[in-house]
This record gives C-alpha cells, sequence and structure tokens, in this order.
C-alpha cells in the first residue's frame, strides 16, 4: 500500500468498520444529560424540533408576498370593523357582533360578556385569534406538520394571554369579587397554595383521596389468580348460578390503571359483565419503576396478554374459546397479539374487541404534534436518565391538547372565582398515573406512532412481520365521537386492515367518559354498523351520514353482541386467596404509585 493510500486509510476508517460506526451514532452520555435537565424547563418539549417549526413557517411566509398581502388586508378590515362594532355601541345602538366564538369556546358565554367595554374586549381577542390561525396556515411549501406545531403553539400562547384569564378584563370574576368582597380570591389563594403543596409533595388533587381501589372504585369482588413481574390477572367472582361459555378478558391500557373499567358499582364495566352472566378476567399492569426500564414492546406482549390467556386456558381448558377485550394502548396491543396468534395458527381468541384503541397512527389527532424525529429523541435522552416517562409529564402533554377547558378554565374557577370542582370517581381514576418503561415507551412511539409499522405490516416480533389482515376472529370497534386521544376517523381505518367482520360503534364522549357510558347515563348516544368481510369500504363521513342514530348507551348492544350464539354452564368458584397466596381484588399492582 502506498504511503498516500495508507495515511488515509489510518485518517478515514472503512465505512465497513461497524463497530466505530456505531460508537460514533450513539448519542453521549453527556449530550443525554444535558438534554435531560434541559427538559425540567421546556415541559419535555424539544426545543429543536419547535425551532425547526418556526423557522420552516418563517422562510416560507417570508417568501410568500401574495399571503403577506392578505394578511394585511385581513388585520385593516377587521379594525375597521372592530371600530365601527366600538362607535356603534358607544352610541347606544344595538349591532351584531364583529365575530362569534366557535361552536366549543365557551368562555364568553356569561351575559357579563355582552355588556360594555367587555363585549369590545373579548370581540377584539377572537378576531387577533382568527388572524393568527390565518397568518400560520394555508402557507405554500411548508411541512404540514410544521403547519400544524406553528398553529398550535400560536394557540397556546394566545389562550394564555385570553382576556378570561385576568381579574381586571374578566367581567364574571369582576362581578364575583364585588359581591363577596374579595373572599373569592382569598379562597382561591388558599386554593392554589394547596393545590402547590400536594403537586410538590405528589400528593393526588384534593378529593381523590374519597376514591380508593378497593374501597370506593375497584370494589367489583374477584381474586388475584396469577402473578408475574409485569401483570396481576384478576378473576371476578361469579354473580349468577350459570355463566356464559367463553369467558372475557380484559386488558387495559398501562398508561393508566386497570379500574377505568371498574369504577363505582353504578358505571363499572366489569360489574356490568359480570352480572349478566359472563366470567371476566382483567389484567392488572405493574407500575414500573427504574429497574424495569428495559420492558419493551414484546415484553408486554408475551408476560402480559399471551401470558393471561394461556392462565385462562389452564384454568378453563385446553379447547377454551376466549373473547378479548382492549382499550387504548392495551387495544393496540390486543390487536398486535391477535396478529401473532393468527400468524402461530393459534385458535384461542374468538372475538376481539377495541375500545378507543389505534392501529393506524397517520391521522392521530394533535398528539402527532408531539411526534418527530427531534421530539423523539429529546423524549429518549429524558426517559434515558430516569429510566421511564413519569406520569407528570404524559399528563402535561395530555392537558395541552385541551389547554382551554383543562389548564386556564379551571385555574380560572379555582383560583379567581374560588370554587371548587366536585371530585369524581373518573377524575379520581385520571389523577391516578403510572409511568411508562423507557425501552417500551420509545419503541411504542417510534415504531408504531413515528413510522406506522403496524398497519403497514412492518411491526416485528421475535424478527416476524405482523399483519392485522391476518386476524380473522370477528371484531367490535368502539370509537368516541370527541376523542383527542384516538380520533374516531382513525380508529375506523381498521376496517381497512382487518380479515374479519367488522362492527363498528361510534358513541357520544370522549376518551374516557364515552367509554364508562353506563345504561341510564344521560344524553348519550352512537351508531352502530356491521362490515362483513368482503364487503365494498365505505368511507367514515359516508358512514356517519348513512347510519342512523340510536339512544341510550352502547354496552347493551355490545353485550348483545358478545352473547350472541352462546350456551350456558355452571359456574365454578374462585380459589380463596388464602389458599393461592395471592390477594383479593383489586390485588397490589393497582395500588403502587
Amino acid at each position: 500500500m502506498s504511503p498516500i493510500l495508507d495515511s488515509a486509510h489510518h485518517q478515514f476508517p472503512a465505512t465497513s468498520d461497524k463497530q466505530s460506526e456505531e460508537v460514533e451514532d450513539k448519542p453521549t452520555s453527556s449530550d443525554r444529560l444535558f438534554h435531560a435537565w434541559m427538559s425540567q424547563f421546556t415541559a419535555g418539549i424539544s426545543p429543536a424540533s419547535l425551532a425547526l417549526a418556526y423557522a420552516d413557517w418563517i422562510a416560507h411566509l417570508s417568501q410568500s408576498p401574495g399571503k403577506q398581502q392578505i394578511l394585511l388586508e385581513k388585520a385593516l378590515r377587521k379594525s375597521i370593523r372592530l371600530a365601527l362594532y366600538a362607535a356603534r355601541n358607544l352610541a347606544g345602538h344595538e349591532c351584531e357582533h364583529c365575530i362569534q366564538p366557535l361552536i366549543q369556546d365557551r368562555r364568553f358565554s356569561a351575559k357579563q360578556w355582552q355588556q360594555w367595554p367587555f363585549c369590545l374586549v373579548y370581540q377584539n381577542f377572537l378576531l387577533i385569534q382568527q388572524w393568527w390561525h390565518n397568518a400560520t396556515t394555508g402557507i405554500g411549501g411548508m411541512s404540514s406538520h410544521h403547519e400544524q406545531v406553528v398553529s398550535f403553539c400560536a394557540r397556546q400562547l394566545l389562550d394564555l394571554i385570553s382576556p378570561v384569564n385576568f381579574i381586571a378584563t374578566n367581567p364574571v370574576v369582576l362581578d364575583t369579587t364585588f359581591t363577596e368582597g374579595g373572599q373569592n380570591l382569598l379562597r382561591g389563594a388558599q386554593h392554589m397554595i394547596e393545590d402547590w403543596e400536594r403537586a410538590i409533595g405528589g400528593h393526588p388533587p384534593v378529593g381523590a383521596e374519597n376514591f380508593r381501589p378497593g374501597h370506593e372504585v375497584a370494589i367489583t369482588p374477584g381474586k388475584v389468580i396469577y402473578k408475574n413481574r409485569l401483570i396481576e390477572l384478576i378473576q371476578y367472582a361469579p354473580q349468577m348460578e350459570e355463566v356464559f361459555e367463553r369467558p372475557i378478558l380484559i386488558v387495559p391500557a398501562w398508561i393508566m390503571k386497570y379500574y377505568i373499567l371498574d369504577l363505582s358499582p353504578h358505571n363499572s364495566l366489569v360489574r356490568y359483565l359480570v352480572q349478566r352472566g359472563h366470567t371476566v378476567y382483567m389484567i392488572s399492569w405493574r407500575n414500573p419503576s427504574a429497574d424495569e426500564r428495559d420492558l419493551g414492546m414484546e415484553d408486554y406482549l408475551h408476560q402480559g396478554v399471551l401470558a393471561a390467556i394461556q392462565q385462562i386456558i389452564l384454568r378453563e381448558s385446553p379447547e377454551q374459546k376466549i373473547q378479548a377485550l382492549g382499550y387504548c394502548l392495551g387495544g393496540t396491543l390486543l390487536a398486535i397479539a391477535a396478529a401473532w396468534m393468527a400468524q402461530q395458527h393459534r385458535k384461542e381468541l374468538a372475538t376481539m374487541t377495541l375500545l378507543a384503541a389505534q392501529t393506524d397512527f397517520t391521522e392521530a389527532g394533535e398528539l402527532r404534534l408531539f411526534i418527530d424525529d427531534s421530539q423523539l429523541d429529546y423524549l429518549d435522552d429524558i426517559m434515558w436518565n430516569q429510566g421511564y416517562l413519569d406520569n407528570r409529564q404524559m399528563a402535561g402533554a395530555f392537558q395541552l391538547l385541551r389547554s382551554r377547558d383543562l389548564i386556564w378554565s379551571r385555574m380560572v374557577n379555582q383560583y379567581l372565582l374560588g370554587k371548587r370542582e366536585t371530585m369524581t370517581d373518573l377524575m379520581a381514576w385520571n389523577a391516578d398515573a403510572t409511568r411508562m418503561p423507557f425501552r417500551m415507551q420509545s419503541e411504542y412511539l417510534r415504531q408504531l406512532f413515528l413510522n406506522n409499522d403496524l398497519f403497514a405490516g412492518r411491526f416485528k416480533i421475535n424478527g416476524r412481520a405482523l399483519a392485522l389482515g391476518d386476524i380473522r376472529s370477528p371484531s367490535f370497534v368502539v370509537a368516541t365521537e370527541s376523542d383527542h386521544v384516538a380520533p374516531w376517523r382513525s380508529v375506523y381505518k381498521l376496517n381497512l386492515a382487518l380479515g374479519a367482520d367488522v362492527t363498528f360503534l361510534l358513541t357520544s364522549g370522549g376518551h374516557n367518559a364515552g367509554i364508562t357510558s353506563e345504561p341510564g347515563h344521560p344524553h348519550r348516544r352512537f351508531r352502530l354498523s356491521l362490515c362483513p368481510h368482503g364487503q365494498n369500504y365505505i368511507d367514515p363521513d359516508r358512514w356517519v351520514q348513512t347510519t342512523p342514530v340510536q339512544e341510550g348507551s352502547w354496552w347493551p348492544a355490545w353485550a348483545a353482541w358478545l352473547e350472541s350464539g352462546q350456551t350456558r354452564h355452571a359456574a365454578q368458584p374462585i380459589a380463596e386467596p388464602e389458599l393461592t397466596g395471592l390477594p383479593a381484588a383489586p390485588g397490589d399492582y393497582v395500588l403502587q404509585k
């Protein structure tokens, strides 16, 4: 080898040297630690991701003179319209508002906002809000993801400075302060101090102590019949002498505690099922700590869903058929399990029910604003440092999606008006959050959310890619109309993938409240239709137009689907806890903080 080539060889390592490449490609510990430290001041949001979005917006807006002209014209027209509105009001003439709030925006619905000068204040705010929406959308050449990020951030900043949030510009607060002689502000200060102390001490919100698992909620009788490092499997006691032949396995999301499906007796789905004669099993997930940082999606599959199915079959019979239900992230995992079992030619699943669960993530709503390569690298570094994703970090992201209702309106009510929100079982459950292991959360966000590997047939278990089209079990898919976590049109896409009959149900309510929709719950409605395998596809908009609305809870319709064609047999008692060495329901894992 010539000296020149030899020198070049030493200066520039060969590309085939995989070991050196891997060392160079991995983030250094100092980078990870710096990002983890920085996240304390950025609420877990990547500054680089936001900077890229704003740079894209500014670069394209600066090269769009036509868009700039339109924005200038809109600003002038809105200013003139607002000035005329103010002049007519000062002259004592009745006139129409310049702009009406969006249907879901109830901040200015109180009668005090219609009085001068507050009508001018909120009209000015709404016009500014509309202008900024126009300024951050519809710019040619801009990345759609960056457009959504910039528009979302602009909306968050505007919600922060809304006139509703300040004493001097909120007539409702001013009236209350005058009427109560400032007592509302004193109570609000006390509420703020109390909430701050609880947050610092890691304690739940005020009133959550009245909804304790095993006491006020999660009280359906049952026993833990199996336990491993990841799950406790609960079997609920039969409440009828005869039960249906096929037991039900419920796979809840491990992002929250399982008892969303076993809340108070009146709205417990578990209680509803056992009272109809079903044998019900429930997975209760362990709340992971830093020691479980290396648990991945395959661990949740094998040690979670598949381990539970195996235990049910051992308890029931080798030929037992199971009706499985998955909720939210648990539904995504159940779909993975069903595809894996189909690949292995296993026939244990008689039916599959998915509640507010996504398998396609291309239309996952505004939650995708937090998902891009920059953000996920930043999040990986936070989890690498902690060993998990903290529940407060997850809760903050979900609250931002509905900050108007979940942050600012609550702050106004509690701290300015001095009103305490009455705690409910659903609110207490929502505050009882869990952690996500580093490896699992990273795999979920990258492979499923960012790359959409599951729906595209690229997601691998044990080195083999899975296909949702292999699933032949009849499926019942439930989505909710106002779901901001799993938008119903995203859930509906499962119709494109499954190789089985799909019964699709769209119910009123949100991601949680729409599911805990017991019979007798007021103002509930749903749409329901069967799409047999092989039938032509109906797009979601046409489906809504052609599917009639039915009043009431969706639970009875689903229960009738479950029970169709089943026979009953004598119920078998559950072994007492002292004979198994395992606790009674709700078990131990649900109590872990």
